[in-house]
């Protein structure tokens, strides 16, 4: 790709170059229903820009049908080319799961799966997002509790970004995710809950 301006450097254009295809990458993965770019939330904004200041994680929750997952696919998007700026080091490695298909996944009875390397690549991902999070069927033996904090454990301590949705509070999950993973959520999203508010947008578009 030739560069964009007189003034652009040789690694400069090879590193837009090298965004462009990892966003068109990930638009690719964005389903059908959240395709079209809308505004966002300025904190969800500011975060998939990875403004200074800004937390490493992203909790965003509201009452059902105000846009939070199509939001959180274009905030992910848009944190993908922000990966790109300053100190890029290599194209970045995006999980997303909506949390009832990611429990079922990791079962150790999961048909066709590696329960263990998807673990592990839900640990060191750049970036997890994990949909509905309050939708995750609860294991009465606590086996989906002790997943999710390994998961959000590994990341909490490497300080790699998670984002989620939800229709309730972090501090309501417990009945879901246990009192350990509901204590660490608290640490992990200090300053970076977000409400949205609104309409039921489904009654005429995207959720």
């Amino acid at each position: 790709m030739p560069p964009t301006s007189p003034d652009e450097s040789p690694m400069d254009s090879w590193r837009n170059e090298r965004r462009d295809q990892a966003v068109a990458a990930f638009t690719d993965r964005i389903p059908a229903l959240y395709a079209e770019d809308i505004p966002l939330h300025d904190d969800v904004a500011a975060w998939a820009d990875r403004e200074p200041g800004t937390p490493t994680s992203l909790f965003v929750w509201g009452p059902l049908g105000v846009g939070k997952t199509h939001t959180a696919w274009r905030a992910a998007r848009r944190w993908v080319a922000a990966q790109f700026a300053g100190d890029y080091r290599s194209t970045p490695i995006v999980q997303t799961w909506r949390s009832t298909a990611l429990f079922d996944a990791l079962r150790p009875d999961s048909e066709g799966g590696t329960p263990k390397k998807l673990m592990k690549e839900l640990q060191t991902a750049h970036l997890l997002y994990i949909d509905d999070l309050a939708a995750a069927r609860v294991s009465p033996s606590g086996w989906t509790q002790e997943r999710l904090y390994e998961i959000f454990d590994e990341r909490y301590v490497n300080r790699l970004p998670i984002l989620v949705t939800s229709d309730v509070k972090p501090n309501q999950i417990s009945h879901i995710v246990g009192e350990r993973v509901t204590s660490r959520a608290a640490e992990i999203f200090r300053g970076g809950v977000v409400h949205l508010a609104g309409h039921d947008r489904r009654q005429g578009g995207a959720a």
